[in-house]
């Protein structure tokens, strides 16, 4: 009888290590509250069991990301390791960083770098003038891509057809008044956006700032990321990111467009 032949799904379903799974989860759970965690807490925030989630956090204390009694558990600055290993060895941050300072030194504003992940965009890298407090969006903070103009450049990427199904399947809670939620509407903004090069958001993510982004384009032409600068609604008008800082934000990802495999 001949032998069976196994399946891509069926390897990775073997090649699949269920406890390094449950320990990211883990991991993923810390943040949900301020300040340390119980045991109980975490495995509740993990969906597991508390002598599972107990084995857990003692094997990544062991490893020092974790620290804890026994009772109360929190994460160590080890951690930071893992998001340090990920912007060293990202293409995207090391090429754009210098793009991200000039423009805005250029523009007196902070700008910021966003990547596409499931749902939301994360904050990768960010350039800030000196005379500038460096408040605001930090690395590693993450918004709705729907709502917010980061996301709705690099969703600018699909198609209409798959960029529908995307947005029908995405929870869609408004974040402001402002804040569009129909995904036919939707649809509409984000095909105008893609056919004009930039999307701008105004209130739709926070209630008093609006921000500006265009798509970065690697040299195939694919969309792999977005940069934005922004402002307080009272501070700078709709119109001036148009003319001020859109010109800067398409000069700066154009200029690096080769560059980017």
């Amino acid at each position: 009888m001949p032998k069976l032949k196994r399946s891509e799904s069926d390897e990775r379903a073997t090649d699949f290590v269920e406890a390094l799974d449950r320990g990211l989860r883990l991991l993923q759970c810390f943040g949900a509250t301020a300040g340390p965690m119980t045991l109980s807490d975490l495995a509740r925030a993990a969906d597991l069991p508390r002598a599972t989630a107990r084995r857990m956090l003692f094997t990544l204390q062991r490893g020092g990301f974790v620290s804890g009694d026994g009772k109360l558990f929190s994460l160590t600055p080890h951690v930071l390791t893992l998001a340090a290993s990920y912007l060293r060895s990202n293409q995207l941050v090391a090429v754009l960083q210098p793009v991200l300072d000039r423009v805005a030194t250029a523009a007196n504003e902070i700008s910021s770098l966003a990547v596409l992940d499931g749902d939301d965009v994360v904050f990768i890298a960010r350039g800030s003038p000196a005379r500038v407090f460096s408040g605001g969006l930090e690395i590693g903070y993450r918004l709705p891509a729907f709502c917010t103009s980061v996301g709705r450049a690099v969703l600018g990427q699909l198609d209409d057809a798959d960029l529908a199904a995307r947005l029908k399947a995405m929870t869609r809670q408004a974040l402001t008044p402002q804040t569009q939620t129909d995904a036919k509407a939707l649809l509409a903004r984000i095909a105008a956006d893609r056919a004009q090069g930039y999307s701008l958001v105004d209130r739709e993510a926070e209630p008093h700032f609006r921000s500006i982004s265009v798509p970065v384009r690697r040299y195939d032409d694919v969309i792999v990321a977005a940069i934005n600068m922004g402002a307080h609604v009272d501070r700078v008008p709709a119109q001036e990111l148009l003319d001020r800082f859109l010109p800067l934000l398409r000069e700066g990802a154009d200029s690096v467009r080769s560059q980017l495999l």
